[in-house]
């Protein structure tokens, strides 16, 4: 073993690592939640700023052209940040799950500032855009700029980089746990104790640092009114139902309306941008409920003056179809806060819909939050992170059942459809876009470590040492098996829940990973 190896090797065995992982975190966590927390106010200043200048044009002819030369201003500005920077188009989330699976090495330094910016101009035109995904860009970036100082090797940047990714999505909905599990279970998508230490702290430091910029109160305050009656569960099954369909078609629409935006090839990105842009002019006008993430439509929701069902089934349209036009542009800003804000009309178009069949009124807020967590599982394809979420915003886990059930009757049914997870879809074209060429870099001869767990029923699990096929320039070093670690040799049997912590080449260390988390994935056997 060269010496680059020998010296992360020790440095992984060394009793102060979990020490600085901890400290790491809570770094990340600080600098991620400063720079998030900054963005929700400016986000915040953009929104109010926004509201009162086309409340002021409003039947003002003057007043409105101006406010389009303005648009065409924004659009410009934004047009050339993308760019001065393509790795902030779109949400970001995929761009991060790219960084993390070593596909991608964007320049920190340069996303930080312009997806800021770009986020602040698309609020201000009032493109019904997301702050969370901006949020978990801003926030790895932030984890791999910290890491990058401290002069952390590439698998340790990526633990970093997940951090980040954490310490965005605790600030952007003030929910830490939600922030943790979504960085294990979309970005990561691997559980070791070092991996959740670090996330944890990073997420509770960006969490108590937003709370001490913005305030403690959650961004949106769903609420339930007391545990529904037993027969009604028959209900959350058919709420399940609605939504896990209803993320497959919302899954479809979004990506054949990217499709149609990828029809357009000269003058890019500007040809694109100008649609949702000339659209945000026309929706200020006719109808500014719809304008950014949909703050203004969980209002009348929350508040118990929800419109009619007419009313509802008008809403849900027109702010998905909106939503639609400016995400599939390519336009810098996420999808999570409209999301969440059309599960929640979901849920309360259902229990209108329901109310003929006996459904008590009082429930409505309960059919809401539940919406909520089964639209976000049906879409995202993360039931655990959905539950954590609704828990989060509630604080309550007085309907835990409920939403346990609604968020994995959407996640089956989704699946069931055969249609892409949202962030996965993202994710290949991010990386057919690409076509590798970033992931390859010069070979510099530098070792780093990796980890793989072998799963119930994998390709390993009975397997002697000597007989895997072990990737190109990958050494196996020890396999942690029930709190005690062993020294493999060729004779070794390979056991479920071994924990395999291998070295290779620096280049290789992420073609090596892929590989043996195809080999150890677990499969259910006939």
């Amino acid at each position: 073993m060269g010496r680059g190896g020998s010296s992360q090797l020790e440095r992984h065995h060394s009793r102060r690592f979990q020490l600085s992982l901890v400290l790491e975190g809570l770094l990340v966590g600080l600098v991620g939640g400063g720079v998030v927390s900054l963005y929700r106010v400016a986000l915040a200043g953009a929104e109010r700023l926004l509201r009162l200048a086309t409340g002021s044009a409003a039947g003002d002819p003057a007043l409105m052209v101006g406010w389009a030369l303005l648009l065409v201003a924004m659009l410009l500005v934004v047009t050339l940040l993308v760019r001065w920077e393509p790795a902030t188009s779109g949400s970001g989330i995929p761009q991060v799950d790219a960084e993390v699976a070593g596909q991608l090495d964007a320049p920190w330094r340069r996303v930080i500032p312009a997806k800021f910016a770009e986020g602040t101009l698309t609020a201000l035109a009032g493109l019904s855009l997301g702050r969370e995904g901006p949020s978990v860009q801003l926030g790895g970036m932030c984890g791999k700029g910290v890491s990058r100082a401290l002069g952390r090797k590439r698998g340790e940047e990526r633990l970093l980089v997940t951090c980040g990714a954490a310490a965005g999505m605790s600030a952007a909905f003030h929910a830490p746990f939600t922030g943790v599990l979504f960085a294990l279970e979309e970005i990561h998508r691997e559980f070791s104790a070092p991996l959740i230490i670090s996330v944890m702290c990073s997420a509770v430091a960006s969490d108590f640092l937003v709370s001490q910029v913005v305030g403690v109160e959650p961004v949106m305050a769903l609420a339930f009114a007391q545990d529904l009656p037993h027969p009604d569960y028959a209900l959350v099954v058919g709420l399940g139902l609605v939504c896990g369909l209803l993320g497959a078609l919302h899954n479809r629409g979004m990506f054949a309306c990217q499709s149609l935006f990828f029809r357009l090839r000269s003058h890019l990105p500007l040809s694109r941008l100008a649609v949702p842009f000339a659209l945000a002019w026309v929706v200020a006008f006719t109808w500014p409920a719809l304008m950014c993430g949909g703050d203004a439509l969980l209002e009348p929701l929350l508040s118990g003056s929800a419109p009619g069902l007419v009313g509802l089934l008008a809403l849900l349209a027109g702010k998905y179809a909106y939503t639609t036009v400016c995400f599939g542009s390519g336009a810098p800003g996420g999808t999570l806060f409209p999301l969440v804000v059309l599960g929640a009309l979901v849920g309360a178009v259902f229990a209108s819909a329901c109310a003929p069949l006996g459904l008590d009124a009082t429930f409505l807020p309960n059919f809401v939050a539940l919406g909520v967590a089964g639209l976000f599982s049906g879409v995202v394809r993360a039931p655990v992170t959905a539950v954590v979420l609704v828990f989060e915003l509630t604080g309550s886990l007085d309907a835990l059942l409920s939403v346990c059930i609604v968020s994995i009757v959407a996640y089956v049914a989704s699946g069931l459809t055969k249609t892409d997870a949202f962030y996965e879809h993202l994710l290949a074209g991010l990386l057919d876009d690409l076509d590798v060429e970033v992931a390859a870099g010069p070979s510099g001869g530098e070792k780093d470590l990796g980890r793989a767990c072998v799963g119930w029923g994998s390709h390993l699990e009975g397997m002697l040492v000597r007989e895997v096929p072990w990737p190109d320039g990958l050494r196996l070093v020890t396999i942690e098996r029930a709190g005690t670690e062993l020294v493999p040799t060729g004779d070794t049997e390979l056991c479920a829940m071994d924990e395999l912590l291998f070295i290779a080449d620096e280049d290789a260390l992420e073609d090596a990973r892929l590989k043996l988390r195809l080999m150890c994935a677990p499969r259910v056997r006939e």
